[in-house]
């Protein structure tokens, strides 16, 4: 069924699109239309609550660039981030479940986005589209790649290599593992220059226990030594042990060099 929009609405759905700018915020129209911030309030929110326009955070909406069939309309994942991200002033990248499925390590399409950024923390709906907001300081951003929708906004996702880092470090989050261990073998396997994209992203942005971590994995696996030696420099002298999985007991032969417990069953 068609969505009715009573005078005052079209008048300021009119004027928005008028502007050729994918945002309004609120107090534009109180001078725009000669209203009242009530008013304005009033038609802004019967506008969002009809889905024609789309409430990013108080005071700030998305507009429809024409009204679709219906009159509700959804600005899409790239449309919908951009817009947050450049309100805040953030960085980010996207990376968890949505480059899992990107670099073909899940079947599964994520339902949401995850997207790491130094400004915003936790969960979001912008529309229909949800959002997983990941906070983290300035300098664990980087190692990424970039990609053009059909729209032409330029969506930032994390790097293969970094995705892998993030899914090792992040493991209680993403639920990944031991399965990222597989994961990295296969690219490996795949392609002889993702031990050294590797080494770099977790000796960069990795703690300490994704450090240990990938650097048993990558010497079971027989990398460059000097790989290894760069990832080992990165450690603190430590004398405690974590465990390779750490959803299994903390039993196991343990790996003096990394300080880890290899208890796969």
């Amino acid at each position: 069924m068609p969505v009715v929009m009573g005078p005052l609405e079209l008048q300021l759905l009119a004027y928005a699109q008028s502007q050729g700018s994918p945002t309004v915020k609120a107090g534009e129209f109180v001078s725009a239309l000669n209203w009242t911030p009530i008013q304005e309030r009033q038609v802004l929110s019967r506008l969002a609550g009809k889905g024609i326009l789309v409430r990013v955070r108080p005071g700030l909406y998305l507009v429809p660039p024409r009204l679709p069939p219906g009159g509700r309309w959804s600005p899409g994942e790239p449309l919908a981030l951009e817009t947050l991200m450049k309100d805040c002033g953030g960085r980010y990248q996207i990376s968890g479940p949505n480059a899992f499925h990107r670099y073909g390590w899940n079947e599964q399409v994520p339902n949401r986005l995850y997207v790491y950024n130094d400004r915003i923390s936790g969960d979001r709906r912008i529309g229909p589209v949800s959002l997983t907001l990941i906070k983290v300081t300035a300098d664990r951003l980087g190692s990424i790649e970039t990609v053009r929708t059909p729209v032409g906004i330029v969506m930032i996702y994390a790097s293969k290599a970094r995705a892998l880092v993030d899914a090792v470090q992040d493991w209680s989050r993403f639920d990944t593992l031991p399965r990222s261990f597989d994961w990295i073998t296969s690219e490996i396997r795949a392609d002889e220059t993702l031990p050294g994209n590797l080494v770099r992203a977790a000796a960069q942005f990795g703690n300490m226990g994704t450090v240990r971590r990938i650097g048993m994995h990558l010497e079971r696996l027989e990398v460059q030594r000097a790989l290894l030696r760069r990832l080992e420099s990165k450690l603190r002298p430590s004398s405690s042990l974590i465990p390779w999985d750490p959803t299994r007991p903390k039993r196991g032969k343990v790996d003096r060099r990394w300080g880890v417990i290899f208890n796969d069953g």
